[in-house]
């Protein structure tokens, strides 16, 4: 993370590494020329941010505190001291010193609607007001500080397009001489010479992806640097309009109305897109969605329903409480809007949306399932009490943040709430046909909800596609999927909307679309298991003392990182007592484990990993105990409903004293120290194979382990036929955007 390039110096960088705490970045000065790097500051104090002033010097902090607030510090000698704060529902933060150093610009919208821009006094915490949107519309969207003076030179602010107020007019003449010449295009400067006589410049449109270029302000001459997606012929691209409509209860939603080229915009397919988030904003310019489906033929509407950001805090409560319900007449009063204008048929309109515009879109066919034609659901959740429960007890702020908006599935009013806004519980109203794309890492949407729709609609016998990918967690990054994706998305739409679409397309696409395609005729739900009917497996060997050595391959992202772990047991009269140690990047991590002897069962547990310190006693299965972290000490108090297996430090281990055979299955419990909740895993042996690694060659048990209860993580074991010694692991972490972790013993 960089924090700043000091203009006194060139070979310095200020940033932020988080290799001590991956949650926190800890201060470093780094020397460019040697790679030599500086501790400056330690981070036990939850900072986010540093602001260096103009003469490079360490001024303040920003901090998130325990409750999700913001705060500014100011740093002195020895101290952090509060000067400015805003709660998790507002926004503030520093940008710039003025010229001089006395005050900092802040954004902030402390008590009122609208992001403004204001001056803070580090001294005496006291702001005066700079600018806020001069039409009293929206949020104030950023400032441009002069590199050669520090002084402030732009301000801009984004309604339906963005406008931009100069300061600085010798600047603002040559940015509108650059404005006229590229005609409907947005000017970004993207950063210029020290003396600003140079500027690289990007323009923008609906139409124009990105053109670069180095514009000189003296001569006023144009160099062509690089244009993105040099591809895409310009003129086949479509307008986008901006557009408002007023919802169910009068509230004016502002919108993007894309209509394809070339064609009378009357009677058409028409396709509402829904943003993710839903905590964001939709904004004119190039849009690669809204222009692949109006080269279809479809008028797309991109709407910015009440909850997006960017239009004032009144704007965003507005979507409080409000999923599924007014958040969704938003979409379904943009639907009447483009039928009233003749724009639209309405009898062939589709929605399509990811994350949030996935859950809007089973929304629209649950709760208004007459009027779409046709659904694209890319990772959406469908059970709103199990997407606000996936958020770890310890992230507090997020947690606050999603009760206040969603619901609280804490409070029986807030659960039933949000069980009735669940696209799930409504799933058999729906009819619509419905193509939905789920990733099988996803660590929000849970797999066999997703195909709980999948079923609703096919055993009542309606259309629905089914596509699961492997290798994606909450979104498909993967380009190889999303383009395959994309080709199964504009096909099934064109097929029940009656919009035209491209048969088939590369030969990779084409072959990866048929290894993720799912026919929904074989999808069965695993039965689910009673969690009060689950026990223990009963062990037929117990664990030996000794210590073994894996070396440890974490890949994510198309990027590897190689660590070691060394795994411990030993006697400890009737316990054993198990250690895994991993060497990290950021020192030694420790998992601990009290097991039973003979049952195998956990009794406690202890994690150490940077600042985080987990320590549980499991007795009358109950997990009591704590988390601390930088100090701070977080009570854990959790009814397991039985006893733990199979978990922690040593638990591969006892899954080897199992009497594992060809066919053998069982069922026990874990705990997850991150969610603080039980889960139930399934245990299968899948046969016997041999495996190689670097401590030999072995005749394996291949012995997988899954979730119960629709979770993501996975992991298969090949444990040695003749030592019970587990050999190989091969695990996906849903949790982590489904990273694989490999072990491979070395001894």
């Amino acid at each position: 993370m960089l924090y700043a390039a000091p203009k006194s110096d060139p070979d310095v960088l200020y940033m932020g590494i988080n290799d001590r705490d991956k949650a926190w970045h800890d201060l470093y000065k780094l020397k460019i020329s040697t790679g030599e790097k500086t501790l400056l500051r330690k981070n036990t104090d939850r900072i986010t941010g540093w602001s260096f002033d103009n003469k490079d010097q360490l001024r303040l902090a920003m901090r998130n505190a325990e409750s999700g607030d913001t705060e500014i510090l100011r740093v002195d000698a020895d101290k952090l001291t509060p000067i400015y704060s805003c709660t998790v529902f507002e926004t503030c933060g520093a940008l710039h010193f003025q010229p001089g150093n006395d005050k900092v610009y802040i954004e902030s919208n402390k008590g009122t609607d609208l992001i403004s821009l204001m001056l803070l006094d580090p001294q005496s915490g006291n702001t005066q007001l700079v600018e806020s949107d001069p039409q009293g519309k929206v949020d104030f969207g950023g400032a441009l500080f002069s590199q050669a003076n520090d002084e402030l030179v732009e301000t801009w602010y984004t309604a339906a397009r963005t406008k931009t107020y100069f300061k600085d007019k010798a600047y603002g003449a040559d940015y509108r001489w650059l404005e006229k010449k590229y005609s409907g295009k947005d000017i970004l400067v993207v950063s210029s010479t020290r003396d600003e006589q140079k500027w690289l410049v990007t323009a923008t449109s609906d139409t124009e992806p990105g053109e670069t270029f180095l514009f000189d302000r003296k001569s006023r001459t144009i160099t062509a640097q690089y244009i993105d997606r040099e591809k895409i012929p310009r003129g086949s691209l479509a307008e986008m309009k901006p557009v408002s409509y007023v919802s169910s209860d009068g509230l004016e939603i502002p919108a993007y109305l894309t209509l394809p080229k070339g064609v009378p915009a009357k009677n058409l397919p028409a396709l509402v897109i829904p943003h993710g988030g839903p905590w964001g904003r939709d904004e004119w310019g190039y849009n690669p969605l809204a222009q692949f489906f109006a080269n279809r033929g479809y008028a797309v509407l991109t709407p910015n329903f009440r909850g997006s950001t960017g239009y004032g805090r009144k704007f965003l409560d507005a979507g409080n409480l409000q999923w599924g319900q007014k958040m969704q007449d938003d979409l379904t009063w943009g639907v009447k809007y483009m039928v009233e204008q003749g724009i639209a048929d309405p009898k062939r309109v589709g929605i399509l949306g990811g994350s949030y515009g996935g859950y809007a879109t089973l929304a629209g066919v649950a709760f208004t399932p007459d009027t779409y034609a046709a659904a694209v659901d890319i990772v959406g959740p469908s059970n709103l009490v199990t997407l606000v429960e996936s958020i770890p007890p310890y992230w507090e702020a997020a947690r606050k943040m999603f009760v206040v908006r969603m619901g609280d599935p804490g409070t029986p009013a807030g659960k039933a709430q949000l069980e009735s806004q669940s696209p799930l519980n409504s799933a058999s109203h729906i009819k619509t046909p419905l193509l939905v794309a789920q990733g099988a890492n996803d660590p929000r949407v849970n797999r066999r909800e997703a195909e709980q729709i999948v079923i609703a609609l096919r055993d009542r016998g309606f259309p629905v596609e089914y596509i699961l990918a492997p290798d994606e967690g909450h979104g498909f990054a993967r380009p190889v999927n999303m383009l395959a994706l994309m080709a199964a998305s504009e096909q099934f739409l064109g097929q029940h909307l009656g919009a035209r679409y491209q048969e088939g397309g590369s030969p990779e696409e084409m072959a990866r679309l048929k290894e993720i395609t799912v026919d929904p005729k074989t999808v069965v739900l695993a039965k689910k298991v009673d969690a009060g009917a689950v026990g223990a497996p009963k062990p037929v060997a117990d664990l030996q003392p000794g210590t073994h050595h894996f070396d440890v391959t974490i890949a994510m992202g198309g990027q590897q990182m190689k660590l070691k772990v060394t795994s411990i047991v030993a006697a400890g009269g009737a316990t054993w007592n198990a250690t895994d140690e991993m060497e990290m990047p950021q020192g030694t991590a420790t998992d601990k484990a009290v097991i039973e002897k003979a049952t195998l069962l956990e009794q406690k547990r202890n994690v150490v990993q940077g600042p985080v310190t987990v320590d549980l006693d499991f007795t009358g299965n109950k997990a009591a105990g704590k988390m601390s972290m930088n100090g701070q000490d977080r009570p854990i108090a959790v009814d397991l409903g039985g006893p733990l297996f199979a978990d922690a430090a040593g638990g591969n281990s006892a899954i080897g004293c199992l009497p594992l055979a060809q066919g053998y299955t069982t069922t026990f419990r874990n705990f997850d120290v991150q969610t603080q909740k039980v889960s139930l895993m399934q245990l299968s042996v899948a046969g016997v194979e041999k495996v190689t690694v670097p401590a030999g060659t072995f005749d394996a048990y291949r012995v997988e382990v899954s979730s119960a209860d629709g979770g993501g993580d996975k992991k298969t074991i090949w444990i040695a036929k003749d030592s019970r010694q587990v050999v190989k692991v091969s695990a996906v972490l849903a949790s982590m955007g489904g990273a694989t972790v490999t072990e491979e013993a070395t001894d």
